[in-house]
């Protein structure tokens, strides 16, 4: 559940990118809440977890002409199904990551950079090395390159 409890934190700090550009569509927040709740409880209910996680990412789809809006809340769905499988964690902090990114693309190296160091800060340490090794940042002369790795183990 540490790892759910991190996506969610890693997905909350870019809602407001999303809620912002979409004041009236709480579908993210619903899905961070949810998964909150399950970390909080311990109450899975498989529909409840994948019919937040669907309608997050229905707003990341409704959201598609705001890059960092849709990428905040892709964010949310990866968090909350992270009860369902705990690697949606990884993508949680890899949509938070591209959603600092698609906001100030003239200031993104730093931010992400920010960003990552604050993810990996509240990783337990025995989890760092693992989960932030497959997220890689690259900068280039056109912006930032945000990958997730998912080879072996993932």
């Amino acid at each position: 559940m540490a790892m759910a409890a991190w996506a969610a934190d890693c997905a909350e700090r870019v809602l407001p990118l999303f809620e912002t550009a979409y004041p009236e569509d709480n579908r993210p927040r619903n899905a961070i809440e949810a998964c909150r709740a399950w970390v909080r409880t311990g109450v899975f209910r498989m529909a409840e977890i994948r019919g937040a996680s669907l309608a997050a990412h229905a707003a990341a789809r409704d959201a598609k002409e705001n890059d960092a809006a849709c990428f905040a809340a892709r964010a949310a769905g990866q968090a909350v199904a992270t009860a369902h499988v705990p690697q949606h964690a990884y993508g949680a902090a890899y949509y938070a990551l591209k959603a600092v990114a698609a906001a100030d693309p003239a200031g993104a190296a730093a931010k992400v950079a920010a960003e990552r160091e604050w993810q990996a800060e509240r990783l337990p340490e025995g989890l760092r090395e693992e989960i932030m090794g497959r997220i890689a940042v690259q900068v280039r002369r056109g912006g930032v390159s945000i990958k997730l790795w998912k080879g072996e183990g993932f």
